[in-house]
Parts: C-alpha cells; structure tokens; sequence
C-alpha cells in the first residue's frame, strides 16, 4: 500500500498541468500512488498526462458537477493510508518534500500541515504564505484556530485517509470546512515549519469572489455559531483595511 495518494483535479488545464506533474515526478522519495481526475478537459490537458502515464496510477476522465464532486472521486479511489491534494498548477515545494513529510508520519499522526509558497501564473515564487497574509501557522494547532478561515494553504494539508471528510459540494469554501473537520477528528497534527506545497494564485474562489466570501460565512457559521462567526468577520474585515493600507491599495 501507498503510504500516501497524492491527488491531481483537472479541467483544460494543459497550460498549467505540466509544472505540478514535473514537481511530482521529481521527488526523491517514491512510496507514493498518483491520481488524476478530469473533468473531460476539451484542450490538450489528457495528451499532456498521458506523457506522464509511467507516474500516474490511474487517469480518469468523465463529466463531473465541479471540481469538489471530483475530488470527493479522487478520495473514494485512494488506496493511500493519507491523502494529499495537489491541482493543476500547484507543485510539491521541492525535490525532497516526500521524503521530509515521510519521516514525520508515525502510527498516531492523523495530519501533516506546513506553509506555503505563493506563485504566480510564470512560476516565479513572491514569498511564503504566513507572511504575505495574516494567515500565521502554529505549532499544536487545533480546528478553533480557523475560525477567521483557511489557515492552512489545502495544498500544505495531508490527511489520514479513514479520518478524511468527504467535500460539501455547489459552496466554494468547501476546502475551509475539509480542513476544520479533519482538524476535529484528528488526534494529533504534526506541523511542519516551512512550505511544503507552491500554491498558483488566481484559484476559483478568486475568479467567483462574491460567492466564495458567502458560501465562507455559512462554512464558519455552521462550525462557530452565528454571534460568534460575525465577531471573527469584523476581525477579519479590520485586518484586512489595516494589510491594505499597509500594503498601498495591495491585500499581498
């Protein structure tokens, strides 16, 4: 058995597929099944996997109801013992990432999580995660630190598969409500204290932004209760004009 499956969603993402496959292709450690799962891409995104075919488990390719439908498939087909998200245009940090994450799993470890690198859509990395955002990781992290929201970059989280939730579909921050309900069934979390993960920026809640910010409030609503959710919302909405204006008109 694989000890971890590392899985790839995507949909007409030739332009971007092939720096994630390359990222994996690279790693030093192997003990590893790699699944990638298409929504039916109509550009050259399946030729371009199909180069990969030596690295990748298995390819499926069929019409899906978005991209947390397939990955609710990605995990019903780990074999795994943990899961690993990685998409179209996200990369693995470096060479030797697998091997680092490897030695940090023992039987009690329910999840891994670390920072983050942000790129942007040339490659080039702007600076780590917990410090271009307000998003600073701490060692012994539990699921009420994410009540301002996605703490963890999803790229730099891998849970153990039987405790792994399935996505909440049609809601854009379904990867914030993966995360705090694989934080609660944890039993213990090791934190990693550098990046594990290159994380593309421009992602889907982005390009749908009014969206992504409701379908986050009812996400922390439903974990952190109304009164409570609309306090972390102002602080969230204060810190934010305090990191723009620091930043001159710039979030990061």
């Amino acid at each position: 058995m694989a000890l971890i499956t590392i899985i790839t969603i995507t949909y007409n993402a030739e332009k971007v597929l092939e720096r994630t496959l390359q990222s994996i292709a690279k790693q030093e450690c192997k003990n590893f099944e790699y699944l990638l799962i298409d929504g039916q891409s109509k550009d050259g995104t399946l030729q371009l996997a199909n180069k990969y075919r030596g690295l990748i488990t298995s390819i499926v390719s069929e019409k899906d109801n978005g991209i947390y439908d397939a990955m609710n498939k990605g995990l019903a087909m780990a074999k795994g013992e943990f899961v690993w998200f990685m998409n179209a245009g996200d990369e693995i940090a470096d060479e030797s990432t697998m091997c680092k994450i490897i030695a940090n799993i023992h039987s009690d470890c329910d999840l891994i999580y670390g920072d983050a690198w942000f790129v942007n859509e040339s490659g080039e990395i702007r600076g780590k995660r917990s410090d271009l955002t307000p998003h600073k990781l701490k060692a012994n992290m539990t699921w009420k630190d994410l009540k301002y929201g996605m703490l963890v970059c999803h790229q730099s989280l891998i849970v153990r598969r039987s405790i792994a939730p399935a996505y909440i579909e049609n809601n854009l921050s379904a990867d914030i409500d993966w995360e705090i309900k694989s934080f609660k069934k944890a039993k213990k979390a090791v934190f990693l204290n550098y990046p594990i993960a290159k994380y593309l920026e421009g992602g889907i809640s982005n390009q749908n932004l009014t969206k992504s910010l409701i379908d986050r409030y009812n996400v922390l609503k439903n974990h952190f209760g109304f009164f409570p959710n609309i306090y972390n919302h102002l602080v969230v909405l204060f810190r934010g004009i305090f990191k723009i204006a620091q930043n001159r008109g710039k979030y990061w």
